[in-house]
């Protein structure tokens, strides 16, 4: 029987690091601040605003929300999002998605800063990943990452199989294996053979977005499963995009929905945030006179 990997108990231990941390910058005068912005009366994209915005409030961040209205232009949106890149106050800058779609989602991630993106979506960034040479992680990958480590699983070596290609998970999520020496499969709508496929990996993550897409006949026995699915059953209640109740039987170890990898990917957004704020803090220690400098 599988073993439960509990996102909301890692979740909390990640936070009270990132917590002390945002008291420690807090005692040498460094405020952290995160704005977040949301264009129209989107009922989900409301919902994600609030809890980054309740999770401000619990660390000791600083949360500045801007809600358009859904007729906003692109170019007034634009002009918000360089306002924040010049406002030294702010650390870190979000766009909730999706856009309304006279809105070119490309155009605005593409305009927020690579200093202040913490959701790693500028393509500076993602190069950077790709290179391994970064300094913000996407939340939802990095937030896998560490609940893969929970397990005391080493990466290094095991044959990883990730099924989906976004640029937002599937994408991210291989190269963050990859950088840790795993062997790396992603799969998609047109692999052939998905079931031998996911049958072969060590570490198996879903990200299609397809309610019961991976079921118990397709895991490795002892195999680590990290459900990245949040999709709505016949019934209407929250499932993944592995078939629960087939998995547990044969995995090692399994990420349950909700509850596994949803409570870290706010976490990690806390934790660029203020990864940004000590990097953005340390660009302007360097820049000072040596004489009016404070430490860094």
């Amino acid at each position: 029987m599988a073993q439960r990997i509990d996102g909301k108990r890692i979740s909390a231990e990640l936070r009270e690091q990132v917590r002390r941390e945002v008291a420690l910058l807090g005692g040498q005068g460094i405020s952290v601040c995160l704005a977040v912005m949301i264009v129209g009366e989107d009922p989900a994209s409301k919902i994600y605003v609030r809890n980054k915005k309740k999770a401000c409030e619990e660390l000791g961040i600083q949360s500045q929300e801007y809600a358009l209205p859904a007729e906003t232009s692109q170019e007034a949106l634009l002009d918000l999002v360089e306002q924040l890149n010049q406002d030294p106050a702010v650390n870190g800058i979000l766009v909730q998605l999706p856009l309304p779609a006279h809105i070119d989602e490309k155009s605005v991630l593409e305009a927020i800063s690579p200093k202040k993106d913490v959701d790693a979506f500028h393509p500076i960034n993602v190069g950077r990943i790709m290179i391994g040479s970064y300094d913000f992680l996407p939340c939802t990958p990095a937030g896998c990452m560490e609940l893969i480590h929970s397990t005391g699983t080493e990466v290094s070596g095991k044959r990883c199989v990730v099924v989906g290609r976004s640029n937002i998970v599937g994408k991210p999520m291989a190269m963050l294996l990859l950088h840790e020496s795993g062997t790396v499969t992603v799969c998609h709508s047109r692999t052939e053979n998905l079931a031998e496929i996911c049958r072969s990996a060590d570490i198996l993550v879903a990200a299609a977005g397809k309610a019961g897409l991976i079921t118990g006949d397709m895991i490795k026995p002892g195999a680590v499963v990290i459900d990245v699915g949040m999709n709505r059953d016949g019934e209407g209640g929250l499932c993944g995009d592995v078939d629960a109740a087939s998995a547990e039987p044969v995995a090692g170890w399994l990420t349950p929905v909700p509850g596994g990898v949803g409570p870290m990917t706010i976490t990690m957004l806390m934790r660029n945030t203020v990864t940004a704020a000590r990097l953005q803090w340390r660009q302007t220690a360097r820049a000072l006179p040596s004489s009016t400098r404070q430490g860094d």
